[in-house]
């Protein structure tokens, strides 16, 4: 079988193998922003742990529409790469490429010039504005690095391939622990420090796949001189692409307006709730990984008509996501001060950010079901499926579940409840439409 092709052998382990280094390199990726919260909360203080945090909403509102095109690109490379049509996905990896590239240039600038404007109009207190700007003016300067690195990772994952991008995050990681540490412990430069860092681990990242990909000798592998946009290709990306893109960026500009709510609580309630921000998203870790398996998976299985193994792919990968959500769960609920002190000893920002994580962490079963069911239907290009699915429960119900509650109780709790009410709506929601739609035809009209 050729190598990275998931078309025939064990499902399970197919699944899972692939899996297991998503899971660890989307843990290494998300252990940028974690260590520079580490180290400011350690040894900085709470107000720059305040500072990395509310940056975090406005990181996630500016990159989650190009990750949302990543996903576009990711599917028409699995099918192109299932169905064995190699002039189409070399065509398909270089448009991707370059496009990245304009993206990334974009963000760049957007973010720099854009980025305290954003956070005044969270509401981010003034104690901790200014250190918040610094941090994701640095961030977003890199824009350019976080954007090529995760469309070649993209295109390694569709053709199979989750190993390397793991690698690669593994060394930019331990740059960035270690150039975290010598910039704020040695040379006291506080929240600047720990954004150069990320800067220059994400650099290095970008740097050593892009070799990889231009030294590659297989079909999908990177030219110099074949380097530009297909726009029928293009036009294909975006059209699977654009609704998960909007999807992240108006689910995430809702997580902003969350914030907002965050933010007239004080430093002590920001820093607080973005310790346990964090650990929510570890936690999700599993389920974005699975359902990133699922999409190559189905993507290659759809190009190849085997619907199904499709359906089989789906029942496996969901089951094994909720397993390992349930064995989380019980651990970081019975452990929430613990882990909340990793980032600060101070009480008030304990006592956030604790009771934040037990309130959402049983409700982490109704997101695998949306999350899975997801991955499948836009393999399937019905991206839009998905899209609205998420726009109504996590901007719509989410909000208006925030605006009526927290007018009543004005209680830090119902940030926590707004989430676990809403993915437990989406997985409903997504559990029905996927038994009762004929999602996969047999016409095979995905491309």
């Amino acid at each position: 079988m050729k190598k990275g092709l998931m078309t025939e052998g064990s499902i399970a382990k197919q699944i899972l193998f692939f899996s297991i280094p998503l899971l660890i390199g989307n843990m290494f990726q998300l252990l940028y922003n974690t260590i520079d919260s580490l180290v400011v909360g350690r040894y900085v203080g709470k107000v720059a742990l305040a500072a990395v945090g509310a940056s975090s909403p406005l990181i996630n509102l500016l990159v989650s529409f190009f990750m949302g095109l990543s996903v576009g690109a990711g599917v028409i490379i699995s099918r192109y790469f299932g169905a064995k049509k190699d002039d189409d996905l070399k065509q398909s990896t270089h448009t991707f490429v370059v496009f990245s590239f304009v993206c990334g240039v974009v963000l760049s600038v957007f973010g720099i010039f854009f980025s305290k404007y954003f956070l005044v109009m969270m509401k981010t207190p003034a104690d901790v504005l200014q250190s918040a700007s610094e941090y994701l003016e640095i961030y977003f300067l890199g824009s350019i690095f976080v954007c090529l690195y995760n469309a070649g990772t993209g295109i390694l994952q569709s053709v199979g391939d989750s190993k390397r991008p793991l690698y690669f995050l593994g060394i930019s990681s331990i740059i960035n622990i270690v150039l975290d540490l010598i910039f704020v412990r040695n040379f006291n430069m506080g929240v600047v420090g720990v954004a150069l860092a990320t800067f220059i681990a994400q650099a290095v990242s970008c740097i050593l796949i892009m070799v990889v990909l231009f030294k590659s000798k297989e079909n999908y592998g990177l030219d110099f001189k074949n380097l530009k946009i297909n726009f029928f290709v293009l036009k294909d990306i975006i059209r699977i692409g654009i609704p998960a893109g909007l999807q992240g960026v108006i689910v995430s500009y809702s997580n902003v307006v969350v914030q907002a709510y965050v933010n007239n609580f004080g430093s002590a309630a920001i820093a607080g709730f973005s310790s346990a921000t964090k650990f929510d998203n570890f936690l999700a870790l599993p389920v974005n990984s699975f359902a990133l398996a699922i999409t190559t998976f189905s993507g290659q299985n759809l190009g190849s008509k085997l619907y199904d193994r499709v359906r089989h792919g789906v029942n496996i990968t969901l089951a094994m996501s909720i397993s390992i959500v349930v064995f989380l769960g019980i651990f970081v609920i019975i452990f929430a001060d613990n882990c909340i002190m990793l980032f600060s000893n101070d009480i008030d920002v304990i006592k956030n950010g604790a009771q934040f994580i037990r309130i959402m962490c049983p409700f982490y079963i109704a997101l695998c079901v949306h999350q899975v069911y997801s991955g499948a239907l836009r393999a399937s290009g019905r991206s839009v499926i998905p899209m609205v699915i998420s726009v109504l429960c996590f901007v719509f119900i989410r909000q208006i579940f925030l605006s009526v509650f927290m007018n009543i109780y004005k209680n830090m709790a119902i940030v926590g409840f707004g989430y676990s009410v809403t993915w437990t709506f989406a997985g409903i929601i997504s559990f029905i439409y996927y038994h009762t739609s004929k999602w996969i035809e047999k016409d095979g009209n995905m491309l």
